[in-house]
């Protein structure tokens, strides 16, 4: 079969490279899709609800939430960008909704709507899809491309876009025409600890400021926290996990973090801790908090974990307790001994060198006719709907460039 275009991979990116690319003019396009069914990651993202872009309107806040791409994603963004991915979603007939913590999701909480979006745009539009389509091979003519398909299907293509996002297959095929790999490591995931002392906390979520140190790089961040009954999760951990994947890849998920549990200077909670004491001497300090928002429970596992007696009277608490409990409060430190579950979609950092493509058009610096988009680049986002935005972007920035000629 001879085609236009070959899209190798039926997920986010994919489709809409291929329908950018059929609806600009492009005569014939087919989606190549490895597995039996297209879109699956839009399927299981944001627990089937489909958190398909966020509400950072603003391009440059928006591109600080990549820890991998941010340069390369300016230009991106200021051609295709969360607005107008809200807006042609919404022109597709998908309402959407923005919710308190600027996720976006379609009104429907159904990740099934965001599908039939796309698969019946796709329809429409006259672009071909084959399911358990595995690509085998690429080769290069001078005509283009022949795509070798596992099984009996092969194809003849004047281009080809790669989406395989973090699927090792695209990395493959890149590779075998020439282009350099860094290699994937994983990226958002929560953090496991030693520490036993907030076992009794699992399911606290609080905001905190926090200092993650792996070997002498250090990364600061702040945000909530959800403490698990292995150790740490929440949105400012995977933003974390994100920013310093390969650090901790490379020195075997082993760190050590700081939690100011009250985001709060040293001066600030010194002070509140004096006048809570002059005005409530006889009150057990167990029992009794001057941090209103801090939980019961992580309140006496940090008192417990300082050996602060628990008859203790606010009146009998010595300096040496009160410079504790302040230091205990401020920037407590737990050891990480691994990275818990790989999450989010499993996104990875890693992919096609960023060096190779040109990003007006999205075409490889190395061989002409192929364009890439999506994960499969090195390019990654942290949770909140911003790997779906990059591949909304990079594809129909591909799909504008792609001719017939």
């Amino acid at each position: 079969m001879i085609t236009d275009l070959v899209v190798i991979g039926g997920g986010a990116a994919g489709f809409m490279g291929a329908i950018t690319a059929i609806k600009k003019g492009l005569g014939s396009v087919v989606i190549l899709e490895g597995t039996l069914k297209v879109l699956e990651k839009v399927r299981i993202s944001g627990g089937g609800r489909c958190n398909l872009t966020n509400s950072c309107w603003d391009i440059s806040n928006l591109v600080n939430n990549y820890p991998r791409g941010e340069k390369q994603l300016i230009g991106l963004f200021s051609r295709f960008s969360t607005t107008d991915a809200f807006d042609w979603f919404q022109k597709q007939g998908l309402t959407l909704k923005v919710e308190n913590d600027g996720r976006v999701f379609p009104l429907s909480d159904s990740s099934d709507d965001v599908i039939k979006c796309l698969t019946n745009v796709a329809k429409d539009s006259g672009i071909k899809v084959f399911t358990n389509s595995y690509v085998k091979q690429i080769i290069k003519t001078n005509q283009g491309f022949d795509v070798l398909v596992k099984g009996s299907n092969n194809f003849k293509a004047k281009n080809i876009l790669i989406c395989t996002g973090g699927h090792p297959s695209g990395r493959r095929l890149a590779k075998s025409l020439g282009h350099s790999i860094i290699q994937p490591v994983p990226s958002l995931f929560s953090f496991s600890t030693s520490e036993n002392s907030l076992k009794s906390c699992s399911g606290i979520t609080l905001d905190v400021k926090i200092k993650l140190t792996v070997s002498k790089k250090k990364f600061t961040e702040t945000g909530s926290i959800l403490i698990t009954h292995k150790g740490f999760s929440g949105p400012v951990i995977l933003r974390l996990s994100a920013f310093s994947a390969r650090n901790l890849h490379s020195n075997n998920y082993k760190g050590e973090i700081r939690i100011n549990w009250l985001s709060m200077n040293e001066n600030e909670v010194r002070t509140k801790i004096d006048l809570y004491k002059l005005e409530n001497g006889k009150k057990f300090v167990l029992k009794n908090k001057p941090f209103n928002h801090l939980p019961r429970s992580l309140w006496k596992s940090l008192l417990l974990s300082e050996a602060i007696d628990s008859n203790l009277k606010w009146a009998d608490l010595s300096k040496y307790e009160k410079e504790s409990l302040v230091k205990c409060l401020t920037m407590k430190s737990y050891s990480i001994i691994s990275r818990g579950p790989f999450g989010e979609e499993f996104v990875t950092a890693g992919g096609v060198s960023l060096k190779e493509i040109n990003f007006k058009t999205m075409e490889s610096k190395i061989c002409k006719g192929l364009f890439f988009a999506g994960e499969v680049l090195d390019i990654d986002g942290i949770t909140g709907g911003f790997n779906f935005q990059h591949c909304w972007t990079s594809g129909w920035v591909a799909g504008n460039a792609i001719d017939s000629n």
